[in-house]
């Protein structure tokens, strides 16, 4: 029993092992091609993970969608060409710098917008605050009283 528990642990990891060594790198013969594929890959988000670009990418999207590259840079598209073809399949969210248009003002501008806001707001609530306090000298009963509580703290912490 203990032997076979051991083989199906080992079969186990060895088929884990042989899923992690699956990823294949960029395969191309033409080192040109893969350089645009790379450059171009850089620009370009994957939508899978969505924080990465297509370079960075292990996703099995990310790889059909270099494929993909890789074959429109052989059929002789420009740059502008394929990023045009994926953005209109895709939409502008596949470009990993936005461009600036009026539907993305709020991603380009809202973080501007907020922090002259709230520094607008900090301003206002500061301005009030220190027109409503006044400087006013401390009376004799005021004086008289802090001296008192000064002297009652220093007792304490001496004893």
């Amino acid at each position: 029993m203990k032997k076979l528990v051991f083989v199906c642990v080992v079969i186990f990891a060895l088929g884990v092992t042989a899923v992690a060594w699956d990823v294949k790198p960029a395969s191309g013969d033409d080192p040109a091609v893969e350089k645009r594929l790379m450059n171009l890959s850089k620009e370009l988000r994957c939508l899978v993970c969505q924080n990465e670009t297509l370079a960075d990418s292990q996703a099995g999207l990310a790889e059909d969608l270099r494929r993909e590259i890789r074959e429109q840079i052989k059929a002789g598209k420009s740059d502008q060409e394929i990023i045009a073809f994926l953005t209109q399949r895709y939409g502008q969210f596949i470009l990993y710098r936005p461009q600036v248009t009026p539907t993305t003002y709020l991603l380009w501008f809202g973080p501007f917008v907020l922090l002259i806001g709230g520094l607008f707001v900090l301003f206002r609530y500061i301005r009030h605050h220190r027109d409503s306090v006044r400087d006013e000298p401390l009376t004799s009963e005021d004086r008289r009283r802090a001296a008192e509580l000064l002297a009652s703290d220093s007792r304490k912490e001496t004893a």
